[in-house]
């Protein structure tokens, strides 16, 4: 028998007086950013707006230990030749992904429409996708080649004409899968810079980098805290906060399936959060064995310990209903569904950002392949907010058309609407095109 280690996961039940009190408690996260992170970021977006290249070569020589002299050096134009230096298997699973990701994303693609109203008016909506979009992909100790075929190819999906994608390169370093994925994701520009800067540079452009529409893609606090910073000049994807895992079981799941299914969250950092609800506390102490069991065979072990010591829980609910009522409640980034009837329970699922059905649906195959996107929203915020997809890089234009005819129809309610609220120009406006002759000189 292999080693076995304790790990002081919180166990709760549902039916305890002081339940609602320690939920609460396990979910609170706040991860804001300190004065100092705050002051810090604000003066390196500062100084790229001020200085442009010059602030991105000292920030970035600085905390990626570079000796960049020529802003152009940047770039990395021949992103496309990595893709011979990965291995072939690798290669071809990458575009196996990249192929379902942009199938699902396909999907999502909206369409522009009108109707004629009774008055005749042409009214509708004119979707359009982007013009430049801007990835930040983590470096250093991460390589997440799967998140830039998730932000870069519902973008291109969408049709926005230029994606500039941001890695930092520690030590002039970025990993081949990585500029890989980028060229079979459809990426266009590539730039080996990262942080704060990165942030300040796609958003406000410089000599050599240009300003984009839109920020999407994960990063640290102080990546988060620029996106912050610099959202109205640019759009951002979202503010997110370390990955969730809920998953609720009938019981009758192989116990270990469910451990590894809870591990493969709690490995992403400390701060990452794992539950299991479920109505049979035989199988929650089965859970709680097979954590002690196949915790010390995984590499991230230590990771994995502290993130289900400090946010993790087995809980114990009177039943399934209940069950759905309590994720309901917390909103999780991925919830499975490990249950006989996953689809009966789905129909009570409110909010969460990616629902896995059935006891083989084990949320990594949703991280990589599935299809849809793993981009999704974290601390609760699936209550109001969706999935990454293509509809986050197309905007919607309203389309009034309206004729003489029309126009004492519209006219009249909008010169009474507007007058009722004081505003006279408004009024007048719509008032000197009622009864007036199509063929009247401007």
């Amino acid at each position: 028998m292999g080693r076995r280690v304790s790990v002081p996961i919180a166990r709760l039940s549902s039916a305890a007086p002081d339940f609602t009190t320690r939920l609460d408690a396990l979910l609170a996260y706040d991860e804001e950013a300190s004065a100092a992170v705050q002051d810090t970021v604000r003066d390196i977006i500062r100084d790229v707006r001020r200085d442009g290249d010059a602030a991105l070569l000292r920030y970035t020589n600085r905390f990626d230990r570079r000796q960049v002299v020529d802003a152009a050096e940047l770039e990395i134009r021949d992103f496309a030749r990595h893709v011979a230096a990965i291995e072939p298997t690798l290669c071809r699973t990458l575009e196996e992904a990249a192929a379902r990701i942009r199938d699902y994303h396909v999907r999502q693609r909206q369409s522009s429409w009108e109707y004629v109203d009774a008055d005749g008016n042409t009214l509708g909506q004119q979707v359009t996708a982007l013009d430049r979009a801007g990835l930040y992909v983590p470096g250093g100790k991460a390589t997440y080649p799967s998140s830039v075929l998730m932000n870069a190819i519902p973008a291109k999906v969408a049709g926005v004409g230029e994606v500039v994608m941001v890695v930092p390169a520690p030590d002039g370093h970025v990993e081949s899968v990585v500029l890989a994925a980028a060229h079979i994701a459809g990426v266009d520009r590539v730039f080996t810079i990262g942080g704060a800067q990165a942030v300040a540079a796609l958003a406000y452009g410089t000599a050599t980098v240009p300003a984009v529409d839109k920020i999407v893609g994960p990063g640290n606090l102080y990546v988060a805290t620029a996106k912050s910073m610099v959202f109205g000049k640019v759009g951002i994807d979202m503010i997110a906060g370390p990955s969730e895992i809920l998953v609720i079981c009938d019981g009758r799941t192989d116990p270990d399936w469910i451990a590894m299914d809870l591990f493969s969250q709690a490995e992403h950092d400390e701060q990452a959060q794992s539950i299991l609800l479920a109505p049979d506390r035989e199988f929650l102490e089965r859970v709680a064995a097979s954590i002690a069991r196949l915790l010390p065979q995984m590499p991230r072990a230590a990771t994995i310990a502290t993130a289900l010591a400090a946010r993790g829980a087995l809980i114990e609910v009177r039943d399934l209903d209940e069950a759905a009522v309590i994720a309901n409640r917390i909103a999780p980034e991925h919830l499975e569904l490990s249950v006989a009837d996953p689809r009966a329970l789905l129909a009570k699922i409110r909010h969460a950002g990616a629902i896995f059905l059935g006891r083989y649906a084990a949320e990594p195959l949703g991280d990589y392949c599935a299809g849809p996107n793993h981009v999704l929203p974290t601390a609760g915020t699936a209550r109001f907010s969706s999935p990454l997809g293509v509809y986050d890089f197309q905007k919607r234009s309203s389309i009034i058309d309206v004729g003489a005819h029309g126009a004492q129809t519209l006219g009249r309610v909008a010169s009474t609407l507007a007058r009722a609220e004081g505003l006279t120009a408004h009024a007048r406006s719509a008032e000197m095109r009622l009864d007036a002759s199509i063929d009247r000189p401007a």
